[in-house]
């Protein structure tokens, strides 16, 4: 029996990048728990990284290569060595490069865990020169906020990333639920309000923080804007905004007062359904308790109004001076000249103008797609399934995965269609999950706990070491190198198609001491102190101006004007709501949201594992209990959901809350069930929401957001089969 060992390191199974002690005897992982001095926790832990132990040795667990030797989705398989797995992927890629050219080669990406990794995938794609790197939410997840901040401050600072929650006076939650998609930023909130600060919680769903608010409004899904608005139009006309900064700092301040002068009180309460009274009240309590913070995140991000209502929210923070001071939103604090794996991705993996525009969304997307991008040239994700489907603009045929798009993205039964016309699938997982029972190669990656690597704090000024603790596990290797071997046999097999890779990343120990190059450490260093503070900086741009055209707030957007987008917020209604689709509405009276999040689990991903099961055992559709009696349903019976226009229907189980609005329900997403052995796509065509969602447009005119909060739905009892 071995000597006992605590090791730290850094969880990597959502974006908190918590520090972990792991408890080791010999070889062997006892335990792993919060580590009480990593500034970015102080010790607290989410399910998800207390439960990573269940993962690490789970049964099922992905621990060799594989080929398929049956149909796909037929659930057989063979293990086969590296060196034929590398020579398999190698030539599956070529073979697809040279049939239909290196755009038809894909990369998809989403799911924890892999973050990290991103670099060296984009380094993949840059030797063969493809720009379709695929990120299956990016379109309406961390994408919307950080083109709205960039237009308006030059820099995201209203997400999880810029409040200075434990200095403010004011915090201002909107769309977001940080107790299950951000817990240390939960955890500052809280720290914040036992300081002092007032708590405004805005969101249709009475979430576990809402509990905790100072005033709390529900308003309809999919009306953030006119909300916003209102409460500019309140700030403004009652002399309440900041008129030194709005002077020194802002421009299109007139403008902005005209436009929200057409969401007056009264107009905004019926719009919104939330009381007048309500809609001062959160005015008043933002511009009197300053500094203030807002909080802006993906409930805000699901409808055609996305980038106009971001920036709306984001105007709140400018005008009430709230920027880049003490308990306000801070700007990028990271040490310097550190950079971010952006940073390093735009200097060393950028493709030529003309292959970047090729990629798929760039026509209608440009701020999204293309070399023009403000987010890292995405490709548009249903865009994406449409080319898969039909050839155009050109076909991708060829696809490394990294999460289970069958399950994230909206419009299911086409993303089937679209996945089974390709040639070649490369999947790289945990576990079989469905979208990895679809492949032809299976590519087991190691753990966090077996791989080097740098930790950017994004929104916390810090850079950390997540130093290699165990060997992979099992047949399992760190992804960087498998990389990194698959680019080195493509050359050797086609150098006619294959690019040289830049020095930096000859192997994953130069990259990680390029990473660092700027503290003058070397990543072993780093290592050693663990962690490397930037002592914050406030009114920074003071000395530099704002990243905008203009080198100030942009109130009145000219990149939106330049691009033909609106320069001012406004509050567009979806396609299918209530008030656009009456008669629709009559048979399918109630308003779905879809994808909620939770702090068991993270997109696809944990539903194997006992401990968070047990937490979150059932998909649950969260209906009011007024409602569900005139349904004749009870708790915990199972309802079909089903949607307009022939979407079909999901079962799900009803869970009767005071917490949602009568006329509204509330739906998780990405659900399968990997206990069902009998079937190979283990059930994710019974309860993902996203079979009845849409991937056609109408789109978000910014960054393509999809409208998944504030559709129509009827639900109903599953009767007994």
């Amino acid at each position: 029996m071995g000597r006992r060992k605590v090791f730290k390191s850094i969880c990597d199974r959502c974006h908190c990048a918590c520090g972990v002690l792991v408890h080791m005897e010999g070889e062997k992982v006892l335990k792993i728990e919060g580590d009480p001095e990593f500034p970015q926790n102080e010790g607290m832990m989410c399910p998800k990284g207390l439960a990573y132990i269940q993962l690490l040795y789970h049964p099922d667990r992905v621990k060799y290569p594989m080929k398929r030797v049956g149909e796909r989705g037929e659930g057989k398989w063979k293990r086969i060595s590296w060196d034929e797995a590398l020579d398999m992927a190698a030539e599956g890629f070529i073979d697809a490069i040279r049939k239909y050219g290196p755009h038809s080669v894909s990369w998809s990406w989403g799911d924890a865990g892999f973050r990290s990794l991103v670099d060296f995938k984009q380094a993949w794609l840059y030797a063969m020169g493809s720009p379709t790197h695929f990120h299956s939410d990016a379109h309406y997840c961390h994408s919307p906020v950080l083109v709205a901040n960039k237009m308006i401050f030059g820099a995201r600072v209203t997400s999880e990333t810029g409040p200075d929650y434990r200095n403010s006076k004011c915090i201002m939650l909107w769309g977001g639920n940080p107790v299950a998609s951000h817990p240390t930023r939960a955890r500052d909130i809280m720290i914040g309000k036992k300081r002092g600060a007032k708590l405004i919680v805005i969101d249709p769903r009475f979430t576990e923080i809402a509990s905790k608010a100072d005033l709390y409004i529900q308003l309809r899904p999919a009306t953030d804007g006119a909300l916003a608005l209102g409460i500019i139009n309140i700030i403004i006309e009652e002399g309440l905004y900041d008129k030194e900064f709005v002077k020194k700092w802002c421009i299109g301040f007139d403008e902005l007062r005209e436009r929200a002068r057409q969401y007056p009180v009264e107009k905004v309460s019926e719009i919104t359904w939330v009381p007048e009274d309500q809609i001062l009240e959160a005015a008043y309590m933002y511009a009197l308790n300053r500094p203030a913070t807002v909080h802006t995140r993906i409930g805000v991000q699901m409808s055609l109004n996305v980038n106009s209502t971001i920036r709306a929210i984001s105007i709140l923070a400018a005008i009430c001076g709230n920027l880049d001071v003490k308990g306000g939103h801070l700007f990028p604090n990271m040490p310097r000249p550190v950079k971010s794996r952006r940073e390093i991705a735009k200097e060393f993996l950028s493709l030529p103008k003309e292959v970047a525009d090729q990629v798929i969304g760039r026509e209608r997307f440009p701020l999204f797609s293309g070399s023009e991008s403000m987010v890292g040239n995405y490709p548009h994700p249903p865009s994406m399934i449409h080319a898969m489907l039909e050839g155009h603009p050109y076909s991708i045929k060829a696809l490394w995965h990294q999460n289970d798009l069958l399950l994230a993205l909206e419009g299911t039964p086409e993303t089937l269609k679209a996945i089974e016309k390709l040639d070649f699938i490369v999947g790289s997982d945990f576990i079989m999950t469905p979208m990895m029972e679809l492949s032809d190669l299976i590519i087991p990656p190691c753990s966090y706990l077996a791989r080097n690597d740098v930790e950017h704090i994004f929104y916390d000024g810090f850079i950390a070491a997540r130093p290699k603790i165990i060997d992979p596990e099992y047949d399992t290797r760190d992804e960087r190198t498998v990389d990194l071997e698959v680019i080195r046999r493509m050359k050797r097999k086609a150098p006619d198609l294959i690019k040289e890779l830049p020095e930096i990343f000859e192997n994953v120990e130069t990259y990680l001491d390029y990473c660092v190059k700027g503290l003058g450490l070397t990543f072993q260093q780093l290592c050693e102190k663990r962690v490397v503070w930037e002592k914050t900086q406030y009114r920074k741009y003071e000395k530099t101006g704002f990243a905008t055209p203009s080198g100030k707030v942009e109130l009145y957007s000219s990149i939106a004007e330049k691009y033909g987008y609106d320069p001012l917020p406004s509050h567009v209604e979806n396609p299918e709501t209530p008030l656009t689709m009456p008669d629709v509405a009559k048979e399918y009276p109630l308003i779905l949201i879809t994808g909620p999040r939770t702090v068991v689990y993270y997109h696809g991903a944990n539903r194997e594992l006992p401990w968070l099961r047990e937490l979150y055992p059932y998909p649950y559709l969260e209906i009011h209990p007024e409602t569900a009696g005139k349904l004749g349903i009870k708790d915990g019976d199972w309802v079909w959901i089903e949607a307009p226009f022939g979407r079909g229907r999901v079962k799900q189980k009803a869970k009767l809350t005071q917490g949602i609005h009568p006329r509204v329900v509330s739906a998780p997403s990405h659900w399968w069930y990997p206990e069902r052995k009998e079937d190979p796509l283990h059930g994710a065509f019974e309860s993902n929401i996203n079979l009845i969602t849409s991937n056609d447009p109408p789109y978000e005119p910014v960054t393509g957001a999809t409208p998944l909060r504030g559709s129509l739905c009827r639900v109903y009892r599953v009767e007994e089969e």
